[in-house]
């Protein structure tokens, strides 16, 4: 009878737990469902021509495919495919070919099992309008603070477009530790504003080469946005100053890239361990190559984030309307989209954009997005400049984007949940407001709230019913249940969710490790390269073995099993982490066995 009843309790937590499982994915498969995969391009129209490549094809194989293979398919075919970069030593990268009937070749490629996605070359650049005109951006370095607390950049008061998106409510629990954000664009100079700003390797693919130094000035400009150093009395902040740039340069000094460059960089950071990508880019034709590396990077488990396009019109540019993009369009003071910023169902949030051309805030400087970047007119130098466009709203969210990963939520599809949910609608909007704003502007504050409080709050609440559950089951079987104590109690809540309530009182900017359950200090810790590690019953286990030989020490061994096995089940569950959910729950009740034991002892 007993058994039944322990069998039919496990069954009936079992059903629970897939019901919200399936909630949770399905709510996540809905996110997406505004973007579709264009239709390949089977010849090109006029407009195509002119983005076209002459005699050029991209060819992405599939990844599992060997040099080998892929030289006797060009033997077969009278062509020789090149790789597009030696960045790669192995055969997972893009190639192109060059080809007088293309459109013969292309049909041939996209019918051969062993290629994955087969397309026209074509060249992508920097939205139009993205740069401040002449010296109208150029801001004196020389005047004097105006802002005395956190953050002491004397600039900070005249970036609105951080006060937009609520950064000064952020700061005090979340910088981005640790979260490595790639930057896909004209290359990152390192500007005296960057001089606190960890720049971690990346890659040229303009000029084939580790050297991605910026030649134009926008790569540097957007990442300022994302990471500019932040409190150290200069200058001006990003968003999350805490997280790490990775430059890869796909655009040259005249701001234009091919698909395949592209395409090569998005798949190398998302190899090199970036779990964001920005591309302020992007172009009006669709590319199945350039689509295929997006999903390439999702399904790794980084968040990608795009520029809407600056034409001003009802189509969202690519790459930003492709499925897995998380596509951005622009907002000016006044919260209502920009003039230059396209707009679609392909719209997934907002950000601040800017608009040079007004002063609506009255400061007497145009209203553009403010950062640290090298001169486009004079690439010798560095100043303060008013950009603005769609290509300085994506930054906004990929540093959203990285503050949300610190907290460790680290599914790209969980990001984009919390990005939409969050987002605020505007103060002033325009009609047809879904496909101007998508589900509102990004709101960092409540991003992080909450990442931090609502899930901590959850799997401490878990945490909690475990031990009651398992006190329950050990009085029933007559053995007499230790108290966990203040020590354990203690254990239980860094296992499980930390002190997560603590950065929202305080003004402070606090240690995010101790915010977060034991799980979640990964990124902080290891920067995001140990997520299977801590996210294991590794630790709980070890503790155990070295704390059993004593009462307190299986106290301390059991609060921080049950924490960290009521955080594992809650992330599984919720689908969190860019973590299979069966390792999850395998380790969950590995680290809820190990408190058990250790409880029942």
């Amino acid at each position: 009878m007993k058994k039944n009843r322990a069998l039919r309790t496990i069954l009936l937590f079992a059903l629970i737990g897939f019901a919200i499982a399936w909630y949770f994915k399905r709510d996540r498969e809905q996110l997406v469902s505004n973007h579709q995969e264009p239709a390949p391009i089977a010849a090109l129209d006029d407009e195509a021509s002119g983005y076209a490549i002459a005699g050029q094809i991209v060819v992405d194989f599939k990844d599992d495919e060997s040099h080998e293979r892929i030289a006797q398919l060009g033997q077969s075919l009278g062509v020789t495919f090149k790789p597009a970069s030696s960045s790669y030593v192995d055969a997972d990268e893009i190639y192109t070919v060059d080809s007088g009937d293309g459109e013969r070749l292309l049909a041939l490629l996209r019918a051969n099992p062993d290629v994955e996605a087969a397309d026209f070359e074509f060249t992508y650049g920097l939205p139009e309008d993205a740069l401040a005109s002449d010296d109208e951006g150029i801001v004196d370095q020389d005047n004097p603070a105006l802002h005395k607390d956190f953050p002491n950049d004397p600039r900070f008061n005249q970036q609105w477009h951080l006060q937009q998106i609520h950064m000064m409510e952020t700061w005090k629990a979340a910088q981005g530790d640790g979260i490595v954000v790639a930057v896909i664009d004209t290359g990152v100079a390192k500007v005296p504003d960057l001089a606190d700003t960890e720049i971690v390797g990346g890659w040229n693919f303009v000029n084939d080469s580790a050297n991605a130094t910026d030649d134009h000035g926008h790569g540097t400009h957007v990442a300022g946005t994302i990471a500019q150093s932040t409190h150290n009395g200069l200058g001006v902040a990003g968003v999350a100053f805490h997280a790490k740039i990775m430059p890869i340069k796909v655009l040259s000094a005249r701001g234009s890239g091919s698909v395949s460059g592209i395409a090569n960089g998005i798949r190398w950071a998302a190899d090199h361990g970036a779990k964001v990508i920005n591309m302020s880019l992007g172009g009006p034709m669709a590319s199945s190559v350039l689509s295929k590396a997006v999903k390439y990077a999702h399904d790794k488990g980084v968040v990608v984030v795009c520029a809407a396009g600056n034409d001003g019109r009802g189509k969202v540019s690519y790459p930003a309307a492709y499925p897995h993009a998380i596509a951005v369009a622009a907002t000016q003071f006044d919260e209502t989209t920009t003039f230059y910023s396209n707009w679609g169902k392909e719209i997934d949030v907002a950000a601040p954009g800017g608009n040079t051309r007004v002063d609506q805030n009255g400061d007497g400087q145009p209203d553009g997005v403010l950062q640290n970047t090298i001169v486009p007119s004079d690439i010798s130098r560095n100043d303060y400049l008013w950009f603005m466009g769609t290509s300085m709203a994506s930054p906004h969210v990929a540093g959203v984007a990285a503050l949300i990963m610190g907290q460790g939520v680290t599914d790209p599809d969980a990001v984009e949940k919390v990005l939409k949910e969050t987002s605020r609608q505007p103060k002033a909007g325009k009609k047809d407001a879904q496909n101007r704003y998508g589900a509102g502007i990004v709101d960092a504050a409540a991003a992080v709230r909450k990442t931090q409080v609502a899930y901590g709050g959850y799997e401490l609440g878990a945490a909690l019913g475990f031990l009651g559950l398992m006190l329950i089951r050990l009085r029933r079987v007559g053995r007499a249940a230790i108290g966990l104590g203040v020590g354990g109690f203690g254990a239980l809540v860094v296992g499980a969710s930390g002190l997560f309530f603590l950065p929202q009182l305080f003004s402070v900017p606090a240690a995010s490790v101790l915010a977060h359950g034991f799980p979640a200090w990964e990124p902080a810790a290891l920067g995001s390269a140990g997520a299977w590690l801590f996210h294991s019953a590794l630790a709980p286990i070890g503790a155990m073995l070295m704390l059993y030989g004593s009462s307190r020490g299986r106290r301390l061994a059991a609060g921080f099993a049950l924490g960290v096995g009521a955080h594992l089940a809650f992330v599984a569950v919720a689908g969190t982490v860019a973590i299979p959910a069966l390792w999850l729950a395998m380790n969950a009740l590995a680290a809820l066995g190990a408190g058990y034991v250790s409880l029942k002892k």
